[in-house]
């Protein structure tokens, strides 16, 4: 059985113990042997507050729910779900709530194998407000150098995570460069920023 997060056990946890603690529930995760919760119990314990030791941002896609795949319970982990795991102002408002004022240790950016918002930036793709926000992994598009006449389109699952990668990349990039608050924090040892990928097919996350 799991025991909740408290100011205590928190404050505890250094940066690199947090992400170590992300990665051992992954392990679990994908080998079947996930650790048993009372939530019920959680939700009570953390009716008064919250004491989160690692934020993540990640894909809203259906396939990742960020709390089973890292084997996490209610009030361990902050989330932040958007398609193609970009980052803004108000998502960095947010990490920074995460870390300096509640505490979290670490910040995950973690992309995905068939990422279907990469794939969109990949073909143009053109809808609504879809279309602003794959504008913003174009640049992860642009990046990815292919041989000449090669197939940059949807259709080149190698391409689509290639780019997937490169936009965990540029994303933790522009944590640092936009964040004055969290690259101080990152300086100071306070908190660690790390890349991460989700495979679909196997459950297994690769941190890099």
């Amino acid at each position: 059985m799991s025991t909740t997060q408290t100011p205590e056990s928190q404050s505890a946890i250094t940066p690199s113990q947090a992400i170590e603690i992300l990665k051992q529930g992954n392990v679990r995760f994908t080998s079947g042997s996930t650790t048993s919760r009372d939530y019920q119990s959680q939700v009570s314990q953390t009716a008064a507050g919250q004491y989160p030791f690692a934020a993540v941002v990640s894909c809203i896609d259906s396939r990742i729910p960020t709390e089973i795949v890292f084997d996490q319970g209610i009030g361990d982990i902050f989330n932040a779900r958007i398609a193609g795991n970009f980052v803004n102002e108000d998502i960095l408002g947010s990490l920074e709530f995460a870390c300096k004022v509640a505490g979290a240790k670490a910040i995950v950016v973690m992309g995905h194998t068939s990422c279907g918002a990469i794939k969109g930036a990949c073909d143009k793709a053109e809808l609504g407000n879809l279309t602003q926000l794959l504008e913003k992994i174009t640049p992860a598009v642009d990046a990815i150098h292919t041989p000449e006449g090669a197939d940059r389109s949807s259709a080149n699952a190698a391409f689509v995570d290639a780019v997937a990668a490169k936009n965990v990349e540029f994303t933790l990039a522009k944590i640092r460069e936009n964040s004055s608050v969290l690259n101080e924090m990152l300086e100071a040892n306070e908190i660690e920023i790390i890349g991460a990928m989700y495979d679909v097919a196997s459950g297994k996350v690769s941190f890099h």
